[in-house]
C-alpha cells in the first residue's frame, strides 16, 4: 500500500527503464489492443461518412434559399504550430486543409470547395495527396476549384444571387468557443479605443460590401449554431471515444496524486495519457485547483506542489477528432477524505444522482432542477442557499459540448426548453464552500431516446472508490522507482 503522508525524492532514471515505463500498460487502453501497441492514426474527417457532411450542407441550403454561404477555413499557422481546422468549416466538410474556403449555394443547391490542388504543394501544407488529386471523390463535395479562382467565382455568383451569408463572429479553433472569443475580441481589439482593428470575419464583411454593393451581406452565425446543436450518432460516438480517453487520463492522474507531487508533473501526465490513447489535443488547458486556488474557478498555472490537506479539483478533457469532452473529479491529495470533505462531496454526489435519474427526452432542465429542490428539502437542506441556486434553476446543466468544450450556445432558449435526443452537455455539480474547499463533479452526458447516457462513465465517484484507487501506485510513482 502506498503512503500518502510523505513523498520520497525521485532518483535519477536511466533512459532505457524510463522508455519501458512510458510503454507500460495504461488503464483504459482500447479493448483488444496490446499495451505496447500504438493507437493507429486516423484522419479525423474520415470518421464521419461523406453523406453526413453532405446532409449538413443540405440543411444549411434549406436555411438560405435566397443566397450563398461563404465559410472560410483556418489559415496556415503563422508560427511552428500544428494546423487545426476551424470548427464550422470542419463541420460541413471534414477537410483539414489550410487556407481553404467553402461556398454553399442555397439557390442552386451546389457546394464548391476552394483549396490548393497541386499535390506537391499539398504535401507541404499537410493536405492528403488524394484530397489534392481528386477532391470531389475524396470529400463528396460537388465541385472543387483552385483557391486562386475564388475571387472570380464570387464575382460571378454576386451577379446571380441577392445575398451573401457568412458568420460575423470570430472563427472557432481548437480550445476556443466562438462566443467567448467574440467577447474577448470586443474587449481587447475591436472595441478597444487604442486598437479598433476588425476581426478576419468583419474584414471580410466589409470587403464583400465594398466589392459587391448590390449584394446584401447577412450573418448566418445563429443558423450554423442551430445546425450544430443536436449531435448525430456518429458525433456522439466520437464524443464517447473522447470520454473514454478522458476517463483513462483522470484515472492515471488520481492514482499518481500524492502529497509533495508538483501539479506540473500531473498536468503533463494527463496530456501524455490523453495523447497516448489517441487524443489529437487537449480540449482545454488542464485545470487543477488545490489549496488557495479554489476560488479561481479555472486555475491552470500548475505552479503548486500538493500539500497534506489539499482537496483537489481536476477539470480536464481531451480533444478527439475535433470533438471535446468535459470531465471533473474531486479528491484529497493524501488519499483520505476528512469528515468535512466527505460531507460536502457526498452532498454533491447525491445531487448529481438526482439529476442523472431525471434526464430524458421531453423533460426540461427546470423540471430536473425541481427534483433537486425536492430532494434538498426532503433531506433537511435549505434550498434557498446561494450554492444551490444554479443547480436548481438549470438541473445541474452547465453548457453544451461538441466541437467546442463550451459548445454553441445561442440556440439554447432557457431552462424550460424540452430536451432532445442527441443533445450533449455537461452535468456539472460545482459547489465552493470555503477559500480552500470546494467540489466539482462533472460528466459529459447525452440525451437518448429512452433516457440518457453518461459518456464519461468508469470514473470512481464514491468516497470509497476514490480512496481505494488512490492506494494504487500511479504511473508517476512507477517512474520514480
Amino acid at each position: 500500500m502506498r503512503s500518502h503522508r510523505t513523498r520520497r525524492p525521485l532518483p535519477p532514471m536511466p533512459a532505457v527503464p524510463l522508455l519501458l515505463v512510458l510503454l507500460a500498460p495504461i488503464a483504459g487502453c482500447a479493448p483488444g489492443a496490446s499495451p505496447h501497441e500504438e493507437v493507429p492514426f486516423v484522419r479525423p474527417g474520415s470518421l464521419i461518412e461523406n453523406a453526413e457532411y453532405a446532409s449538413r450542407r443540405a440543411r444549411l441550403m434549406d436555411a438560405i434559399p435566397d443566397g450563398v454561404a461563404i465559410i472560410p477555413g483556418a489559415t496556415s499557422p503563422v508560427a511552428d504550430y500544428q494546423f487545426f481546422q476551424s470548427n464550422d468549416f470542419f463541420y460541413f466538410t471534414g477537410v483539414e486543409a489550410p487556407d481553404a474556403w467553402l461556398v454553399i449555394d442555397g439557390v442552386n443547391r451546389v457546394s464548391t470547395l476552394f483549396l490548393t490542388l497541386d499535390a506537391q504543394d499539398a504535401r507541404g501544407e499537410g493536405i492528403p495527396p488524394e484530397l489534392a488529386l481528386d477532391p470531389t471523390a475524396h470529400t463528396g463535395i460537388d465541385q472543387a476549384l483552385p483557391v486562386e479562382e475564388m475571387n472570380a467565382f464570387l464575382a460571378d455568383v454576386g451577379r446571380r444571387v441577392g445575398v451573401f451569408y457568412l458568420s460575423h463572429r470570430p472563427e472557432e479553433l481548437h480550445r476556443m468557443n466562438t462566443n467567448e472569443v467574440y467577447r474577448a475580441f470586443q474587449r481587447t481589439v475591436t472595441d478597444n479605443p487604442l486598437d479598433g482593428r476588425l476581426t478576419r470575419e468583419l474584414q471580410l464583411v466589409a470587403r464583400l460590401k465594398q466589392r459587391y454593393p448590390d449584394v446584401e451581406v447577412r450573418d448566418c452565425f445563429r443558423t450554423i449554431q442551430v445546425l450544430r446543436k443536436i449531435k448525430s450518432p456518429a458525433e456522439v460516438a466520437l464524443v464517447r471515444e473522447g470520454a473514454r480517453i478522458g476517463v483513462a487520463a483522470h484515472l492515471q492522474f488520481i492514482r499518481s496524486t500524492e502529497v509533495g507531487m508538483p501539479e506540473r508533473a500531473l498536468a503533463a501526465l494527463f496530456e501524455f495519457v490523453s495523447r497516448r490513447e489517441g487524443a489529437q489535443e487537449l480540449a482545454y488547458e488542464t485545470i487543477i485547483m488545490a489549496g488557495d486556488h479554489h476560488p479561481w474557478g479555472h486555475y491552470h498555472r500548475h505552479d503548486r506542489t500538493l500539500e497534506d490537506g489539499d482537496f483537489i479539483i481536476l477539470d480536464a478533457g481531451p480533444d478527439y477528432a475535433y470533438y471535446n469532452v468535459d470531465i471533473s473529479t474531486t479528491f484529497p491529495a493524501n488519499g483520505r477524505f476528512t469528515p468535512e470533505q466527505r460531507e460536502l462531496y457526498e452532498l454533491g454526489l447525491a445531487i448529481r444522482q438526482v439529476c442523472l435519474d431525471n434526464y430524458r427526452a421531453g423533460t426540461t432542465f427546470q423540471a430536473v432542477g425541481e427534483r433537486v429542490r425536492e430532494w434538498l428539502v426532503a433531506n433537511g437542506y435549505d434550498d434557498t442557499e446561494p450554492r444551490f441556486r444554479g443547480l436548481i434553476r438549470w438541473g445541474c446543466y452547465n453548457h453544451p459540448i461538441g466541437l467546442a468544450t463550451h459548445d454553441v450556445m445561442a440556440s439554447v432558449t432557457g431552462p424550460d426548453e424540452p430536451l432532445e435526443p442527441g443533445f450533449v452537455f455537461a452535468c456539472d455539480i460545482n459547489m465552493p464552500q470555503t477559500e480552500t474547499l470546494g467540489i466539482r463533479i462533472e460528466d459529459t452526458v447525452v440525451i437518448t431516446e429512452d433516457g440518457y447516457e453518461n459518456l464519461s462513465t468508469g470514473l470512481p465517484r464514491t468516497v470509497e472508490e476514490i480512496e481505494t484507487l488512490m492506494r494504487e501506485p500511479g504511473l508517476l510513482q512507477t517512474v520514480g522507482r
